[in-house]
């Protein structure tokens, strides 16, 4: 075994079975998010918008630890049905979805919170621009295979031998300058959603991250049966 191998997997491993269980206390979110709902207590909801955007928080920093390991294998994550891997955009959702959730979950939005969210949405769509455009500099300068090749060509590198001790030195400079935009991906996703939430009350906001948690949730689930169904087919046609 190479070394360093049994270090790799453990890393690997250990985030798998953080995200099992952070998805499990995701779904017990949005059961309080539906039963809250029906309060009319406030400081309840506060309370529970607080430990969501602080379960979303932890997500990003497991991430990250994550991310510095290998950050090319973030971009193909084996942990990811391949639907929920259709909706990645520099290693995660895309910041802007937050806005047509929060406008098909939220009816009762007064003309300055859309106003607000509507410039919220345009600064939010420069950024994401900008940060495309540095991934894409940055791929271009070292004339890199595309960021996927590299997540199936290193990420797999690292399950098999636990690191890359050899790495090309303009490689390695890509690795460390595109962990610096996934970083900077993840800031602008939490603060798209913490600004949302910013404009929103508290029962618009329960009403915001429901639906974000919902879509999460089905995304994964509808991923997964698909990959089941998928085995099933290829049991059955090798006779198994």
């Amino acid at each position: 075994m190479a070394p360093g191998s049994s270090r790799a997997n453990i890393s690997v491993g250990s985030f798998e079975a953080f995200l099992q269980g952070w998805f499990l206390r995701q779904e017990q979110f949005l059961n309080e998010l539906t039963i809250t709902q029906t309060t009319l207590d406030e400081s309840i909801m506060r309370n529970l918008i607080s430990r969501i955007l602080s379960h979303y928080q932890e997500y990003y920093e497991e991430k990250s630890r994550m991310s510095h390991i290998n950050v090319f294998y973030m971009f193909s994550p084996s942990w990811f049905t391949p639907l929920e891997k259709s909706f990645l955009w520099i290693a995660g959702f895309k910041p802007g979805l937050a806005f047509p959730l929060v406008m098909n979950s939220v009816n009762d939005l007064s003309e300055n919170q859309i106003e607000r969210i509507n410039r919220l949405r345009i600064e939010t769509r420069i950024e994401e621009r900008n940060l495309m455009d540095k991934l894409a500099k940055l791929q271009e300068s070292v004339a890199a295979p595309p960021l996927m090749g590299l997540a199936q060509q290193y990420g797999m590198e690292m399950l098999r031998d636990g690191e890359i001790t050899e790495v090309d030195e303009e490689i390695e400079i890509l690795r460390t300058a595109v962990e610096n935009v996934v970083t900077d991906a993840d800031r602008l996703r939490t603060r798209t959603a913490d600004s949302v939430v910013g404009i929103l009350n508290p029962l618009q906001s329960l009403k915001f991250l429901a639906a974000a948690a919902q879509l999460q949730l089905r995304i994964r689930m509808v991923g997964m049966q698909r990959e089941a169904e998928r085995r099933h087919q290829m049991d059955t046609s090798n006779g198994w």
